[in-house]
């Protein structure tokens, strides 16, 4: 009976076993026609696995399923081969970064991938712990890598090949080139292994991400649907369904109300006009644009909110930093129309402050604003007092993106317009 692989053909979880299979010159093969969501679900696979995960691998003596220990078994089917090392201390050497390479790569880089594919709920707290303790894991494996080509000896073990599964996974959706670079024996170490033939045979190319997939968008809670009373008689329902004559089959469309912003009253201030006056301005930026944004300033028609986050104190990794601040300008996309905000990243080190100036249309933050961007709740929010000339320069400040601001240097500066 050969051995046959249960999993999707670009699981990379299967492609542990399947390159440990090329080193070892065993054969696998995948299960045909294999489709996750169907196959798994199957009664015969169930008896093979009876939680449905992949992969499951049938062998002569009953299957196997987790795929670390498929790929030990794959590994230890001929003894002449170096993917378990030479002596005792290379079999627990080997071990050691297998279970490294599980709990403190893949965990970490799985947990900050799901919540934004969708798979898991997200949340920013949950995902700068992941990407915290993933960048401490990073920064230990690029240590012993800097003096180590392979993790254990000097050949590809069992190790490496689990490793690379699992960094595969992490280059190719969120570990991107201004993360990694920070990592150079790691990155050296990812980029030759994938290029082996062996590897490369089952991974494919491999390329890198230029970014990370969006943080969903909060959707809500859809209503319930009234239960249909349980005495009502079939003829009545088929009855119901059929429009009477003239009636309309569908109902139609209402118009989509207004926003309340629309329903103001004209302001001397064109939200527009100013932006293109911030984009297009290049020189004397004080004098031209900051001058003429006082000049076009409604108070009236317009509000201006100065913004400080409140848990600066977890604002410890400079990019998770930056991409929180890039997320909530994302969100606050539904304001593009009345708003116009920018946000600072202060400091040259850790923990960072994220501070911000918004305007808005009309006296107050748009409530529907506040109600779509959950983020807003993690900022204090302050009116700007104009008549206070202290607030007003700071204003002028955030707006030309002042260095140093309030004695600090400034790290990011973003724009929303």
């Amino acid at each position: 009976m050969a051995l046959v692989l249960h999993a999707g053909s670009t699981n990379k979880n299967a492609f542990k076993a399947l390159i440990a299979a090329e080193y070892t010159g065993v054969k696998v093969e995948l299960a045909k026609n294999f489709e996750m969501g169907v196959s798994n679900k199957t009664p015969e696979f169930l008896k093979m696995n009876p939680i449905g995960k992949v992969p499951v691998l049938q062998t002569p003596d009953g299957p196997i399923f987790e795929s670390n220990a498929i790929a030990r078994y794959v590994a230890r089917l001929k003894a002449d081969n170096s993917l378990f090392g030479f002596s005792l201390i290379d079999y627990a050497h080997i071990d050691q970064w297998i279970d490294f390479a599980s709990l403190e790569i893949d965990v970490h880089i799985l947990r900050w991938l799901y919540p934004r594919l969708g798979y898991l709920v997200y949340l920013p707290p949950a995902e700068e712990a992941a990407i915290s303790a993933l960048k401490r894991a990073l920064e230990a494996l690029n240590t012993h890598l800097a003096s180590n080509t392979y993790l254990v000896g000097h050949s590809v073990t069992l190790a490496d090949i689990i490793m690379i599964c699992n960094l595969g996974i992490g280059f190719s959706r969120v570990l991107t080139k201004s993360f990694t670079s920070a990592l150079p024996h790691v990155e050296r170490y990812f980029w030759t292994l994938v290029n082996q033939p062996n590897f490369k045979k089952i991974m494919g190319e491999v390329k890198q991400t230029d970014s990370i997939p969006p943080v969903p968008s909060a959707k809500k809670p859809s209503q319930p649907k009234e239960p249909k009373a349980k005495d009502e008689p079939k003829e009545a329902k088929k009855e119901a369904a059929k429009p009477e004559a003239g009636e309309e089959e569908e109902e139609a469309p209402k118009p989509k109300p207004k926003n309340p912003l629309d329903l103001l009253p004209p302001s001397k201030m064109v939200l527009d006009e100013w932006k293109r006056l911030y984009s297009n301005t290049k020189a004397n930026f004080r004098e031209v644009a900051i001058n003429g944004f006082w000049d076009m300033y409604d108070p009236e028609g317009y509000s201006l909110w100065f913004c400080d986050y409140k848990y600066n104190d977890e604002n410890t990794v400079s990019f998770v930093t930056l991409n929180k601040v890039s997320g909530f300008l994302q969100r606050m996309d539904l304001a593009r129309k009345y708003a116009f905000g920018k946000m600072l990243v202060i400091g040259s080190e850790p923990p960072y402050k994220v501070k911000g100036l918004w305007l808005f249309r009309g006296k107050e933050i748009p409530q529907f604003v506040i109600d779509e961007c959950y983020d807003m709740e993690l900022y204090e929010w302050k009116q700007v007092d104009i008549t206070d000339e202290a607030q007003k320069e700071r204003a002028s400040q955030m707006i030309e993106d002042q260095e140093p601001f309030e004695g600090e240097t400034l790290l990011d500066a973003k724009c929303f317009k």
